[in-house]
């Protein structure tokens, strides 16, 4: 199939072919994780973990990039369901002459050799009546570009390839050719059948997984997901919302090192046929950082701890880098190469090329993850206090913003366009001194307040006046400037000024007018303020809940719970976001986002108090 162009229509066939982003449900064992349409086919599977080539990518190219389909062989209408408080996917199938239904889960397990494993299993069940199903298991190893051998030994197909070989073992017959595994069989009620895929390794054999093992190890990751639930403070409105975003932001944890990856894909794009196409598996600073805002708040602080862990282990928080101490984005190992390439070999999510991995925005400079972490870190220290060498780190970020916040800088948005006075920038270094400043009063630790004051006063007074536009009579994105730009809306969130300020009220009125449409919230307008970039793109999810919190904040509860409401119709099915939102409500970008679901939560946590 031929690329599509910018701007060109997708046809039904694209329909036909790609599933809507949204049309998916996530499940995963801290290490990685896998995507499951609601008509049964995993299309998005990198085993291992989260940033290893894909094995099933059929979300970016239906014909290389290789899936898992599961389904029903016979005309059915489908509905998918989280097994309840768990991270367990049910997707059901309502045919005719019977109903069935496809339990998906990935075991978290807790001894290292089995974790390894990182075993998927796929039960099958016939609950009424009779139901046929299908299967084909068709891998396509680094991204569909190494070539693999399939054999049947012992009941079970093995798939190798030069880097990976994975077992599929299935308690019904299997057949294969030169590249893949499938099965047709048929369940009567109360019937089922069994699938495991499992990686291969010089310490993982093969191993069967019977109905007995499904069973246990079903009702072990159903106990998993419970308990860890059970953790949650959270007794307010829309907890049903709440915790499935908080059991997201769990699956995309790291268990080995405490890393929280951005998003669980690559290249989902924002526009169909456009170029805004990124790999989000790595941990950007600012995300991991608001999720350790958002988890903290509901009470999970293993996850916090953790965080912290891997920024002590894996981060030099006095490193001599070419953009200053921090990276904005690492490796879930802490690696700092993040090149990024593309696969010009798949064709991208309904023909939106390039598909990319790596990302290049590691090396822009983006002044706001000083903030983002300092506070993170000030919340933390609020629960468990830093240790000395921990404010060591601290002490060295704030020093080396006290000297650098004054410069021009990437932005939030990664723009590629070139650096800009941001005042958003602004903003998260003024948040990383006064954090500093507080913490180290709090708790008598040595720092140079004289220093910090004088440059924690100088950034407030430079974004007052040259970050206030009176021609808008708005707080707008970069300085001498009349561009808006959502993210002046974490201005009252992060404390800098009164949410019912005059000049913030303005702003909030000036947002209002410009960037919001049915509570959905545009980031910028690429017109007025060039990012670098082709195509258009929807509506930032992030933002939209960042302008329920910031109404709620300034009193205007009535407007902020409706907004809320409308915005939770935007999720999908299950109640997961991607990044954006088009003109017709459907989602784009990487899915889900780990961004929307923080978002999410906080702005559930603020509306529900206000309301009482």
């Amino acid at each position: 199939m031929t690329a599509a162009r910018p701007g060109d229509r997708p046809g039904p066939a694209d329909t036909f072919r790609y599933p809507p982003v949204a049309d998916h449900g996530l499940i995963g064992d801290l290490r990685s994780v896998a995507l499951v349409s609601t008509q049964g086919t995993i299309d998005w599977y990198c085993p291992s973990r989260f940033d290893a080539p894909s094995v099933f990518a059929s979300i970016l190219d239906a014909d290389r990039g290789g899936a898992f389909e599961l389904t029903a062989d016979v005309p059915a209408r489908t509905r998918q369901f989280y097994f309840p408080d768990t991270n367990v996917l049910i997707t059901r199938f309502f045919a005719e002459d019977g109903v069935g239904e496809i339990q998906d889960f990935m075991p978290v397990v807790g001894d290292p050799h089995e974790a390894d494993r990182h075993r998927l299993i796929r039960r099958v069940l016939c609950v009424r009546g009779s139901i046929p199903f299908r299967a084909r298991v068709a891998p396509r190893f680094d991204y569909g570009a190494q070539p693999h051998t399939v054999s049947l030994e012992h009941g079970r197909a093995l798939f190798r390839s030069p880097t990976l070989s994975l077992a599929l073992t299935a308690t019904v017959p299997l057949d294969c050719d030169d590249h893949d595994a499938w099965s047709q069989f048929k369940l009567l009620e109360g019937e089922s059948a069994v699938f495991a895929l499992d990686r291969l390794g010089d310490d993982v054999a093969p191993r069967g997984c019977a109905y007995e093992e499904a069973e246990d190890q079903f009702a072990a990751t159903v106990a998993f997901w419970r308990k860890w639930l059970s953790r949650s403070r959270y007794r307010g409105r829309w907890r049903e919302m709440v915790h499935r975003s908080a059991l997201t932001l769990k699956l995309l944890t790291y268990a080995p090192t405490g890393a929280i990856v951005a998003a669980p894909t690559t290249s989902l794009p924002e526009q169909i046929g456009g170029e805004r196409n990124w790999d989000y598996r790595f941990v950007w600073i600012r995300d991991a950082a608001f999720c350790v805002y958002a988890l903290l708040r509901l009470g999970f602080t293993e996850e916090a701890e953790a965080f912290m862990q891997f920024i002590h282990t894996h981060i030099d928080l006095r490193g001599d880098g070419a953009s200053g101490p921090l990276q904005i984005m690492y490796g879930i190992d802490g690696r700092s190469d993040l090149t990024e390439r593309e696969l010009n070999h798949l064709e991208g999510y309904r023909g939106s090329a390039p598909v990319r991995v790596g990302n290049a925005a590691s090396d822009q400079l983006q002044l706001d993850i000083y903030g983002a972490l300092v506070d993170a870190i000030y919340l933390y220290d609020k629960w468990q206090p830093i240790s000395s060498e921990m404010w060591d780190g601290v002490c060295a970020l704030v020093d080396w913003v006290c000297v650098n916040w004054d410069q021009p800088d990437e932005g939030i948005w990664e723009t590629r366009g070139g650096r800009k006075n941001f005042l958003y920038s602004r903003l998260m270094c003024w948040v990383a001194i006064e954090r500093a400043m507080r913490m180290a009063a709090h708790r008598g630790l040595p720092a140079d307040i004289p220093r910090w004051r004088q440059a924690r006063d100088d950034i407030y007074q430079q974004i007052m006046r040259r970050g206030w536009s009176p021609a808008r009579q708005a707080f707008v994105q970069h300085q001498d400037d009349d561009v808006l730009d959502a993210a002046v809306l974490m201005m009252p969130l992060a404390k800098f000024i009164a949410p019912t300020d005059p000049k913030w009220l303005s702003t909030l009125d000036a947002l209002t007018e410009d960037l919001v449409s049915d509570s959905l919230v545009y980031r910028y307008d690429p017109e007025a303020s060039p990012d670098g970039l082709r195509g258009d793109e929807g509506t930032f999810s992030i933002c939209s809940f960042w302008y329920v919190e910031a109404m709620v904040r300034a009193g205007r509860i009535d407007a902020a719970r409706l907004a809320f409401e409308k915005m939770l119709t935007y999720a999908n099915h299950l109640g997961l976001y991607a990044e954006e939102i088009g003109r017709t409500g459907e989602q784009g970008g990487n899915f889900p986002q780990a961004f929307t679901h923080l978002a999410l939560i906080s702005a559930a946590f603020n509306l529900d108090r206000a309301l009482g």
